[in-house]
């Protein structure tokens, strides 16, 4: 497993940016898929987007396709989370998640259940 510590989160204006930062450690971080979840209120734990190994392939929700861009540092062992255009209804808890299964298709690692490390969480609230 992946120890993961996450900054960045903040309060926004609708249309904002912010980037989200996760840094992890261990020496399996470069065959790790690392992904970000975000949970609103009330609201169950929903996928945002995953980095397949080395960054060579992204997975994004529907919901913030063309906004949000993962990326990743495998040097720094650090995933980031830009987020632009940001809406009221991306206002949410950002985790960030790790795990070291093997994947056909990076989107069948879309459930919380598929990760094995996470962060604390971080708190992004944007206003309008």
């Amino acid at each position: 497993q992946v120890q993961l510590v996450e900054s960045g989160g903040g309060s926004v204006q609708a249309g904002g940016s912010l980037r989200l930062s996760c840094a992890a450690s261990g020496r399996t971080f470069s065959r790790s898929v690392m992904a970000w979840f975000r949970q609103a209120p009330g609201e169950e734990r929903d996928f945002v987007a995953a980095s397949g190994w080395g960054g060579a392939s992204t997975y994004y929700a529907d919901s913030v396709k063309g906004r949000f861009t993962i990326s990743r540092d495998n040097a720094k062992n650090t995933v980031y989370l830009q987020m632009n255009s940001l809406k009221p209804e991306d206002t949410a808890v950002y985790y960030c998640a790790a795990t070291g299964r093997i994947y056909y298709k990076l989107s069948s690692l879309s459930a919380p259940a598929d990760y094995d490390s996470w962060g604390q969480g971080t708190q992004v609230t944007v206003s309008s």
